[in-house]
């Protein structure tokens, strides 16, 4: 079976049957599961507590499991642990190696691999951190890491040295330090909850942590980063959305890469927040197999419309250690970034960013559209690769010469 990246890997574009399913809504399904009570399987406790942990119940779900992925799945809990949801898992292809969700949850001895310029912290956030558990990187805003616990784990976590607590990191989140610095500091407007991931915690301890933040009166929104819409929207409930809507201005950035995700739990799940008056965008990583090609990234992008999410990052895979296997190149990134703007809505496209190792921040990476400029005007290329010429003068004086079409050079 081919993956839904054939075309970025040299084999045919999918076709108008599979290019469908990639834009449909589907629901996961049961699966294995199809036995449980429907009051279980949409119980979000129910659902962490059934979780696939170990390399002998993967291999039992899923007998296709190659010698890499077991291999890697029994090595897995010395790094980053195993674990998948039964509604995540749901999503899997079992005949198809390069599943683009298979590759993103079941670890593969890869990950044991550590090419010289990967680093367990690529962001140097533990250099940014005044106290534990908080990153102070840019100037008005900080990084709040609530939870070292997720529903599933990415293969590619950039914070694999610290959730899950495999690697021996021995992080143990705590409020009162974080809470105390950001009380102190009136700089800070934006408070970023993340982990881990904050959706964890029980409704009653995120109000409470919520409530706190809220009360500093110089913090003006919060966000929070969480993969639960996509991994466990079980978790999604009425009385969730209704206690978050307490706390505005407040924006919630989810993480999705293909559009295989995007399921009817999910939709329905989105619609709750944002009928909540909760702003979601959407943070993809750029990942081998997964989305790196247009048809795949396109389907994605306007499917997440469809769910009320405007795409917000497309990142640049960090030089997480063992992460090789899954990084698509900034060359690949580029090529997809040409053929979104002007071929579909800029609602829909995102920002390609690569978040310079070492903690220099996100850098926005996009194609060169400005050709030249210089004191009297800017000479630029569109989406169709036409060349046009925007016409300035150093003291905004109106020049006589209209903006004009350039003929392109002809290639040789």
């Amino acid at each position: 079976m081919k993956d839904d990246n054939s075309l970025a890997n040299g084999g045919e574009p999918p076709s108008d049957h599979r290019l469908q399913s990639l834009k449909g809504f589907h629901s996961a399904g049961r699966g294995f599961w199809r036995d449980v009570p429907a009051a279980d399987w949409n119980d979000w406790h129910w659902q962490l507590k059934h979780r696939i942990t170990m390399p002998e119940q993967l291999q039992r779900f899923m007998p296709t499991l190659t010698p890499e992925e077991f291999a890697g799945a029994k090595l897995a809990n010395h790094k980053l642990a195993l674990a998948i949801t039964p509604y995540f898992f749901n999503l899997i292809d079992p005949l198809d190696e390069h599943c683009p969700i298979r590759r993103q949850v079941i670890p593969r001895i890869e990950e044991t691999r550590t090419a010289s310029w990967e680093m367990s912290d690529p962001c140097g956030e533990d250099s940014h951190s005044p106290v534990p558990g908080l990153v102070h990187r840019y100037p008005d805003r900080v990084l709040f890491l609530v939870t070292d616990r997720c529903a599933a784990y990415c293969r590619y976590c950039t914070r694999s040295r610290l959730v899950s607590n495999a690697s021996g990191y021995d992080f143990h989140p705590e409020f009162d330090k974080p809470i105390a610095y950001i009380a102190q500091h009136p700089e800070i407007r934006d408070v970023l909850l993340s982990g881990g991931d904050p959706l964890l915690l029980s409704d009653e301890k995120l109000e409470q942590l919520l409530g706190r933040l809220r009360a500093i009166p110089h913090v003006e929104f919060l966000r929070i980063g969480s993969r639960i819409p996509t991994f466990l929207p079980q978790r999604i409930t009425p009385e969730l959305c209704a206690m978050l809507k307490k706390y505005h201005p407040l924006f919630m950035s989810i993480h999705s890469n293909h559009p295989r995700e995007l399921t009817t739990e999910v939709r329905d799940a989105l619609g709750r927040l944002a009928d909540a008056g909760i702003p979601l965008g959407n943070q993809s990583v750029l990942l081998k197999h997964v989305n790196d090609d247009v048809t795949v990234m396109k389907a994605h992008i306007q499917k997440l419309l469809m769910c009320r999410v405007k795409p917000y990052y497309l990142y640049q895979c960090d030089l997480i250690s063992g992460s090789a296997h899954l990084r698509a190149s900034v060359r690949q990134g580029l090529e997809i970034m040409t053929q979104l703007r002007g071929y579909t809505t800029g609602y829909a496209v995102p920002q390609y960013v690569i978040d310079a190792p070492g903690g220099g921040g996100k850098v926005p990476i996009n194609p060169d559209y400005i050709l030249s400029h210089n004191a009297d005007r800017v000479v630029l290329r569109n989406y169709e690769g036409k060349i046009f010429e925007y016409p300035e003068a150093p003291d905004g004086t109106p020049l006589s010469s209209p903006p004009k079409e350039i003929e392109a050079p002809q290639m040789i």
